[in-house]
């Protein structure tokens, strides 16, 4: 079975929470480029986001038939709790390293804490452990959206990501970003850098590769669901803001952070759509 066999199996609708936030703001100037965050911006998390360091239990009869269909013997609660150490031993490492806010390759967590025999393996396990505490569907008007911007503007995405998250947005696409005009040389996901959110790595390397284009940070949107991962970040290079507030259980304002405490996007939306205007 191919992993994005493995993905359709756990599809089900999800519905974003409205928020009480209303649409607002204005675009300072025009826009050539449009960079996108993914959960909980391009697609509803069920748990609010992608978080090793967060790795609560959910569907617990779930994870015991996983735990079952791929041999693991030790109980969930003990499962769960190496994993985190784990993860917090492999930030520390690449901290060190210079990482300022670390980024973790989780089949290569996972092959080595269950003794999973290839990659392979532990790759097709950590899609099903994902989608069993992480649900995920696209939010309305995904396929719109892209579509019309992709006619418009340059796409690419600065997101916290696994392996599997090109795969879940391809999925929900239906083709793979290429074909839905994402320039391959605008997309950054922090797994294959090392380096998460809100990190300014992944934004400056984009920068970089927007200015091959001859673009400008203030002529690219960067759309994001949280005030200090995206909306902080992405001004602090220079990009004007979107804030998507378009689902209660992802929406994140910061509000206790120094950061973000005076800190608006340019615009705020509630609905992709509403990037058409």
């Amino acid at each position: 079975m191919s992993n994005y066999d493995l993905i359709s199996k756990y599809i089900h609708p999800l519905y974003p929470e409205k928020t009480d936030i209303k649409p607002s703001g204005s675009i300072k100037k025009p826009v050539k480029a449009i960079l996108f965050d993914i959960y909980g911006t391009l697609i509803i998390s069920g748990s609010g986001g992608i978080n090793a360091t967060e790795n609560k239990v959910t569907n617990r009869h779930k994870i015991e038939a996983l735990f079952k269909k791929y041999s693991v013997n030790s109980s969930i609660d003990e499962v769960n709790a190496l994993f985190v150490e784990t993860v917090k031993k492999e930030h520390l490492k690449l901290k060190k390293n210079g990482h300022d806010y670390p980024e973790i390759i989780v089949e290569k967590i996972w092959m080595d804490l269950l003794g999973l025999d290839n990659l392979t393996t532990a790759r097709k396990y950590a899609i099903e452990f994902e989608f069993i505490t992480n649900p995920v569907y696209p939010m309305p008007n995904l396929k719109k959206t892209i579509k019309y911007l992709s006619s418009k503007n340059y796409l690419g995405i600065i997101s916290n990501a696994q392996f599997y998250t090109p795969m879940i947005i391809e999925w929900f696409l239906g083709s793979n970003l290429k074909q839905r005009s994402f320039n391959d040389n605008l997309l950054f996901f922090s797994y294959k850098f090392g380096y998460a959110k809100p990190s300014s790595f992944l934004f400056k390397l984009a920068k970089k590769n927007l200015k091959t284009k001859n673009l400008h940070p203030s002529s690219v949107l960067y759309v994001g669901n949280d005030m200090l991962n995206d909306i902080y970040t992405a001004q602090k290079e220079g990009f004007q803001t979107a804030l998507f507030a378009g689902d209660k259980r992802s929406l994140r304002l910061r509000e206790d952070s120094v950061f973000c405490k005076t800190l608006s996007p340019d615009i705020t939306i509630t609905d992709l759509a509403q990037l058409l205007d």
